[in-house]
């Protein structure tokens, strides 16, 4: 073999290294993600139980919310990926406007929008537009973990679940579309229906 000829494969199979080298951690990286994509919860599933400090327009309310503690009543949980933002801001302010009609006013039903954010920002949040509900700073993104709308790291997916009287989930939006009039027609019959299945 000559020396040109010796040069051209070594450069050759350097090179065929340097793709696989390139190429194997694009590979990895892609099936890791896929395994660590947060799967949401299904309809019929038991709701996991937590405790969380909450927010209102009043300040950082003096009981964590526990969910195991609103037994008997319908619960719903909106994750949503951050306070102030202009997506969760339609779906926070669309939920305050629909208030009455959705959640029926808060009667036997308690809706608490749950981010990474902390209670300050929420609190600030809730008060200058005035909500009517809770917040729930989930800085350590546990309950998004628990309820598939985090992975563990980042923001959360803007996912919704409603659980009803028995502590058992009886509807999901993931992701909740919150640009969708019809997203909040659904939501309004699936928080009527799970209050019928106390």
């Amino acid at each position: 073999m000559s020396q040109g000829t010796r040069s051209v494969a070594r450069a050759f199979v350097a090179a065929a290294v340097t793709a696989m080298m390139f190429a194997s951690p694009s590979v990895v990286t892609a099936q890791s993600a896929a395994a660590a994509a947060p799967v949401p919860l299904k309809v019929g599933d038991v709701a996991p139980d937590f405790t969380v400090v909450t927010a209102t327009a009043n300040g950082v309310t003096a009981k964590p919310f526990t969910l195991s503690e609103h037994k008997g009543e319908t619960v719903v949980l909106a994750f949503f990926p951050k306070a102030r933002t202009s997506g969760c801001t339609v779906q926070m302010e669309s939920y305050r406007d629909k208030y009455a009609e959705l959640f029926n006013g808060g009667k036997k039903v308690t809706l608490v929008g749950v981010s990474i954010d902390s209670d300050t920002a929420l609190t600030s949040w809730a008060k200058d537009a005035s909500f009517p509900f809770a917040f729930a700073a989930d800085t350590d993104r546990k309950v998004g973990v628990a309820y598939g709308a985090n992975n563990g790291t980042g923001f959360h997916k803007r996912t919704l679940y409603v659980i009803d009287g028995n502590g058992k989930i009886s509807y999901v939006a993931a992701p909740f579309q919150q640009m969708s009039a019809d997203a909040y027609t659904q939501l309004g019959h699936a928080v009527m229906h799970a209050g019928g299945s106390k």
